[in-house]
């Protein structure tokens, strides 16, 4: 067998995902006639046939393809950006991206510095959720990473293996679950997770933590989402707790004067909000001292 060439990786990605050899051909910039000579240039590489043509989809062996598919093009990615930072010329432009619930006052002041640093710096602020955020370090769309979610004491976030990312703490809080106003447990000094397990949440996967997570850190079932909320807005989701539409876990500084929402700490297990900056090599300049600034 061949090397497989990354770019018929890539392609076969591509159409896999848009289920059109037309519409992934626009969107790769080739014709559709090169885009079907590098499907079939893979298919002979790999010995197998990937992709069903009418309609459009991937046969089993092409599945198969796509999980291994997407971390290697990844890693390709964070390959090259993370020499051309160490090779290219310093840069004035910094992008953070940063989970909803990262977002505070300690950014803001650390970002002061360095504006005050770098005047004639660019900075960029874009509020991501968790699950792209460690690609987008790892291949250059962000310079940093800001990335929060549920953990024990100490122990470091689970983020996929995307690449040679260095990660460091930069917060942890208590958690809380949230709860209307009214509720029997509003104001308890503290419940055990699992004793939760059979009531009403809310399944926000850009904000908390999913039921799946939920599940494994109280080691029950259960945890079955009653209302989905698809969105970074904090806010919203707790209009949806007030009214209640669900509970929800989160950092007991984001339920401070929230209205129409009471709180309750979670002593069983031990868990934090963890909060770490994720990044890949640095070379001096905003985001180095963006860096340091927050990991101080």
């Amino acid at each position: 067998m061949d090397t497989v060439d990354p770019q018929h990786l890539r392609t076969f990605v591509t159409v896999t995902r848009l289920g059109s050899f037309s519409e992934a051909a626009r969107e790769l910039g080739y014709t559709q006639s090169a885009v079907s000579q590098q499907i079939a240039a893979l298919e002979a590489d790999l010995g197998a046939g990937l992709l069903n043509r009418r309609p459009v989809g991937p046969t089993e062996a092409g599945r198969r393809l796509l999980e291994h598919a997407a971390p290697l093009l990844v890693r390709l990615e964070a390959a090259r950006a993370d020499v051309a930072r160490l090779a290219g010329a310093p840069s004035t432009r910094l992008v953070l991206g940063a989970t909803p619930l990262a977002v505070g006052p300690e950014l803001g002041r650390a970002l002061g510095e360095v504006r005050r640093a770098y005047p004639a710096a660019e900075l960029v602020v874009r509020v991501l959720a968790q699950g792209v955020l460690p690609a987008q370090a790892a291949t250059g769309e962000v310079d940093l990473a800001l990335i929060d979610g549920l953990a024990a004491p100490s122990d470091p976030l689970p983020l996929p293996d995307v690449g040679p990312l260095a990660t460091r703490a930069v917060d942890e809080q208590p958690v809380a679950v949230a709860l209307p106003a009214g509720h029997p447990l509003a104001g308890r000094s503290g419940v055990a997770l699992a004793d939760l397990s059979a009531a009403r949440w809310l399944d926000a996967p850009d904000l908390t933590p999913t039921a799946a997570r939920l599940r494994a850190a109280a080691g029950v079932d259960g945890f079955r989402p009653a209302t989905r909320y698809r969105g970074t807005d904090v806010h919203g989701l707790l209009a949806l707790v007030a009214t209640g539409h669900g509970l929800t876990l989160l950092p007991a500084s984001a339920l401070a004067d929230a209205p129409g929402v009471a709180s309750a700490p979670i002593a069983a297990p031990r868990l934090v909000h963890r909060t770490e900056l994720v990044h890949g090599s640095l070379p001096e300049g905003p985001a180095a001292l963006l860096a340091r600034l927050l990991g101080a």
